[in-house]
């Protein structure tokens, strides 16, 4: 029987070209996340002669967790499932409930630390289309490309992952050593063991089941079962290609256009250096004396004849101009792709917000593909996982099957919502000059609001009054300001009538 360490080297031929080209991204962008092959420190990391890559990779990786992890509210929601009849009276109260578990799992986020993991993974995933996350009860642990392997079946959906990570033997029991027969007197104290982590799903329900190995032999009590839902290891990928079991990254969509920014800008940083370095040539045949104009000073007065010194220069400017020009060019369209905010605006005094907010809003529409495949492969699974943690250490409660529909509202309906909303609001410019009358004969206000808190994202229910509850508040006003003006009349006639009330008596 194969081991899985012999497997996992069976593996990594597949995955060689994704990883040499991942570090050629890298070497562009940032050198760190995929060091050379060989590399043992940072001074062999190579350093390249422009920033625009590292920029656009930190600007797009941090507007990815803006859009998939906003701060300060949820990323997903819970709704009663359309299987379950609830009375109207009780949906309230289920909604809230939900919203209550909404909260605490948010706070479960926040309180094992995703964002700093999930950037770290942003930035894989931009340059090398590829990372793998592991959900433990500690947080989001990262795995780089060179330290996993995957196989995928035609839908794209992960059928088995193998991960190598590299271990401190002084974190591992004595009993641990001696089932896979590491002596722990001979072993190097200093030196990690690679241990090897196998997921595979099975069974015609998906479950995923999970061993582990080390120095060839399976560690005790490591074997499990995950549910089909709710696997805590993520592969995730920048873009799906079909029949391919590895993604690609969005720098490599455009590692011509940098490769080109690199080799222009190291000729322009070389070129310029060279034309910063002053030589005086002195004609050997003439009157100046070269010790004379070595030694003298500023202001010094020597004996000399201007035309036997002169200044060595390269005569380059024009050639310099060419590369500069392109240079200038490459940049900015790696900006635009990168969704750097200087990219946006166009050199000018008047340019007017409007304008920035439309550019902004088309670059990034054209990652909403993006969203949506991040969407399924990370946010669900995601909060799917966390929850049945919780629910293991007994933070949440159990809530029955097929109950409750979550449903993820950022990355690609939040970009749609921004949609509903502008348009929404073009609109209602448009109505403007027509005048409140017109607009409020032929447009129906509680439904335009209505609208509006639904792009927004907020529940109208209980915060706008619809049209009938507003006609009997309208209704209420009118008799009270008709009691109001008839109180006066009514206390007149009363008081005439007490008048005339003894003379009656006396008849």
């Amino acid at each position: 029987m194969m081991t899985v360490k012999a497997h996992y080297e069976k593996l990594v031929a597949h995955r060689e070209p994704y990883l040499r080209r991942a570090q050629t991204c890298a070497s562009l962008t940032l050198p760190y996340l995929y060091p050379p092959t060989g590399a043992t420190g940072v001074t062999n990391l190579p350093t390249p002669y422009q920033s625009v890559g590292a920029e656009g990779v930190n600007n797009l990786s941090s507007k990815m967790i803006l859009a998939l992890l906003p701060p300060n509210s949820p990323f997903f929601r819970f709704s009663p499932s359309s299987k379950i009849q609830l009375p109207e009276e009780a949906l309230s109260a289920v909604e809230e409930a939900l919203s209550k578990i909404e909260r605490e799992v948010m706070d479960e986020t926040e309180r094992l630390v995703f964002r700093p993991a999930l950037n770290e993974a942003a930035k894989h995933l931009v340059v090398a289309g590829n990372v793998l996350l592991n959900l433990r009860d500690e947080g989001l642990k990262v795995y780089h490309l060179d330290r996993f392997v995957v196989r995928r079946d035609a839908m794209g959906t992960p059928i088995e992952i193998i991960v190598m990570e590299s271990v401190a033997p002084s974190t591992l029991t004595p009993e641990v050593l001696a089932f896979c027969k590491i002596d722990s007197a001979t072993i190097d104290k200093n030196e990690d063991i690679n241990l090897y982590t196998h997921v595979e799903r099975r069974g015609p329900g998906g479950e995923w089941s999970v061993k582990q190995e080390l120095n060839g032999y399976s560690v005790p009590e490591s074997d499990g079962i995950y549910p089909a839902d709710a696997c805590p290891w993520l592969a995730l990928r920048w873009a799906k290609i079909d029949g391919e079991d590895y993604g690609r990254g969005y720098v490599e969509e455009y590692l011509g256009d940098l490769i080109s920014c690199e080799e222009l800008s190291k000729a322009i940083v070389q070129g310029s250096a060279a034309a910063a370095k002053v030589v005086f040539l002195v004609e050997p045949s003439g009157m100046t004396n070269v010790k004379t104009v070595t030694k003298a000073e500023n202001l010094d007065v020597i004996t000399g004849r201007a035309s036997d010194v002169t200044v060595l220069q390269m005569q380059k400017f024009a050639d310099f101009q060419v590369a500069m020009t392109e240079l200038e060019r490459l940049e900015g369209r790696l900006r635009r792709v990168f969704l750097l905010n200087s990219s946006i605006q166009r050199k000018g005094e008047r340019v007017t917000a409007e304008e920035i907010r439309y550019m902004a809003g088309e670059l990034e529409d054209a990652l909403g593909g993006i969203y949506s495949l991040l969407t399924q492969e990370l946010q669900l699974p995601l909060v799917q996982c966390l929850m049945a943690q919780m629910k293991k250490q007994r933070k949440l409660p159990s809530l029955p099957k097929d109950s409750v529909k979550l449903t993820i509202i950022t990355g690609l309906e939040a970009l749609g919502r921004n949609h509903d909303l502008e348009k929404l609001r073009v609109f209602l410019e448009y109505l403007s000059p027509l005048g409140p009358e017109v607009i409020a004969r032929y447009v129906s206000v509680d439904e335009y609001v209505t609208r509006i808190a639904t792009a927004i994202g907020i529940t109208s229910k209980g915060l706008v009054r619809s049209s009938e509850e507003i006609a009997q508040e309208d209704q209420q006003s009118s008799m009270m300001g008709l009691a109001t003006q008839m109180a006066p009349e009514m206390v007149k006639a009363m008081a005439a009538q007490g008048a005339g009330s003894p003379d009656q008596t006396q008849e």
